[in-house]
C-alpha cells in the first residue's frame, strides 16, 4: 500500500518501495548497490565432471539471478586439498577459470555483480576427495561427526564416515596461505567485483577459530588472536591481491555445523569481528546466531541476541546477515539497525527475480530439496519468474546447450 506526506499542507503520494530500508541504495565496498538484497551462497554441486568445471548451465542458473544487489557464489575450493563435497567448483586450475568466466560473462550481461566464496573444508571431507587420497587436514588430529557426501564408484553420491584428520605442521601454514592467493588471483581473472573468504560453518579458518577444534599450543593456538591468526594471515594475503575494498568474510558465530563450537563465543567472535573491521573490508557477512528470533512463534534466545548485537558493534564497517529471513523480518532487522544488507538463499534458490516478487508482495516459489545437490536443470534453472508465470516471457528451452 502507497503512503502519503505532506509538504505545504498538500498531501502527496509515496511509494512503499521509496520507504523501505530494504529498496534503498547502499555503497559496498568501492560498488554502488541498487537496493540490499544479496544472494547468499548456495551449495548446489552441479560442476561438470572431471575436474570440478562451472559450465554453461551454472551460468545460466547465476544470470537468471542477476537482480541480487550482489550474488555471492557457491563456496569453491582453493585447491584440491579444499573439497569436501562431491562435485563441487573449484577455482585452482585454467579450465574451471574458464568455466567460471563463462557465469561472469552471463552476471554482467544481465546486469548484475557476482563476487567467489573461496573455501577450504579442512577435515570436513574424505580421502577419496584429496590428492592421491591422502588425509584431509585441520588444526588438531580431531575426528568430526557425521558423513562426508562422496562420489562412489558408479559415479553416484553416497554418504561416508568422516575420518581424522592429520594436523598441519606450522611450516605449511605459508603454502596454505598462498593457496588462497592463488585462488584470488584466479578469480580476478575470471571476471569477478570480488572475493568473500569462507570463515564459517565449521570449515578450516572457522576450525582455527573455534576452541573445540583447534587444541594447538603453537603460534596459531590458544588464545583468541593466535587462533585468528591463519584467518588474518589470509585475509592480508588475498586484500594484496583485491584490495581490502573488494574483499569479504564469512563468519557464523555460535554455529554448530560440522560439529564445531567455542568455549567462549562472545570473546572469540567479538575479538574477530574487531580484527576484521580494522582492515577495512567490503564487508562482514554473518551467518545470523539468532535464527530463532526471526522464526514465527519462537521466543528469542538473549544469548543470539546480545551476540548480534555484538557483531554489530564490534564490526564498524558493512554488514550483511543471513539466516531465516523473509520480506518482512528482513525489513525490520535493517531498520532496527542490526544490518546494512540481508542476505537470502532458499528464497533466491526458488525465486531467480526475488527483489521483484518482494518489491510487488507476490507469493514466492517452494523450493524443491530433493534436488538441492547434484543433477541438472531441475530444480535449479527451470523456477518460473514472475513473468514466465504471468505469460508475457516464454520459458527458457532447457536443451543440451545448458548440460
Amino acid at each position: 500500500m502507497d503512503e502519503s506526506i505532506t509538504s505545504g499542507g498538500r498531501a502527496i503520494a509515496i511509494s512503499r518501495e521509496s520507504t523501505e530500508r530494504l529498496f534503498q541504495p547502499i555503497r559496498l565496498g568501492r560498488y554502488e548497490l541498487p537496493h540490499r538484497i544479496v544472494m547468499a551462497p548456495l551449495t548446489r554441486s552441479r560442476s561438470r565432471q572431471p575436474g570440478n568445471v562451472p559450465t554453461a548451465l551454472n551460468a545460466w542458473y547465476y544470470a537468471q539471478r542477476a537482480s541480487a544487489a550482489l550474488i555471492i557464489s557457491e563456496a569453491t575450493q582453493v585447491s584440491m586439498q579444499g573439497q569436501g563435497y562431491a562435485w563441487t567448483p573449484g577455482i585452482h586450475s585454467r579450465e574451471q577459470v574458464e568455466g567460471w568466466r563463462l557465469v561472469t560473462e552471463a552476471v554482467h550481461a544481465a546486469g548484475g555483480r557476482i563476487f567467489l566464496q573461496l573455501w577450504h573444508v579442512g577435515r570436513i571431507s574424505h580421502p577419496s576427495l584429496q590428492p592421491d587420497g591422502m588425509l584431509p587436514i585441520a588444526p588438531s588430529a580431531i575426528k568430526p561427526a557425521g558423513e562426508a557426501f562422496i562420489e562412489n564408484d558408479k559415479g553416484e553420491g553416497a554418504f561416508v564416515p568422516f575420518v581424522t584428520p592429520r594436523a598441519l605442521q606450522i611450516e605449511e601454514m605459508p603454502y596454505l596461505v598462498r593457496q588462497y592467493t592463488r585462488a584470488a588471483r584466479n578469480a580476478l581473472a575470471a571476471g569477478f567485483e570480488g572475493v568473500e573468504i569462507h570463515a564459517a560453518n565449521g570449515y578450516l579458518l572457522d576450525q582455527f577459530l573455534e576452541s573445540s577444534t583447534n587444541h594447538r599450543a603453537d603460534a596459531y593456538g590458544g588464545s583468541v588472536e593466535n587462533r585468528a591468526r591463519l584467518l588474518l594471515e589470509v585475509v592480508e594475503a588475498v586484500s594484496e591481491v583485491w584490495n581490502p575494498d573488494r574483499v569479504g568474510v564469512r563468519l557464523s558465530p555460535l554455529g554448530t555445523m560440522n560439529d564445531i563450537s567455542d568455549d567462549d563465543p562472545e570473546e572469540t567472535f567479538g575479538t574477530a569481528a574487531a580484527m576484521l573491521s580494522d582492515r577495512r573490508l567490503a564487508y562482514l557477512h554473518v551467518v545470523n546466531p539468532a535464527l530463532a528470533t526471526v522464526n514465527r512463534g519462537t521466543q528469542p534466545d538473549p544469548r543470539a541476541l546480545r551476540m548480534v548485537d555484538l557483531m554489530r558493534e564490534r564490526y564498524r564497517g558493512t554488514l550483511i546477515m543471513a539466516g531465516g529471513f523473509d520480506r518482512d523480518s528482513a525489513e525490520a532487522w535493517l531498520r532496527q539497525g542490526k544490518a546494512d544488507l540481508i542476505a537470502f538463499g532458499r528464497e533466491f534458490l526458488a525465486n531467480p527475480d526475488l527483489p521483484e516478487r518482494f518489491r510487488l508482495g507476490a507469493p514466492l516459489n517452494a523450493d524443491d530439496r530433493s534436488t538441492y545437490y547434484g543433477g541438472g536443470a531441475r530444480g535449479y534453472t527451470d523456477y518460473p519468474s514472475l513473468a514466465q508465470q504471468r505469460g508475457e516471457e516464454p520459458r527458457p528451452c532447457l536443451d543440451d546447450r545448458w548440460r
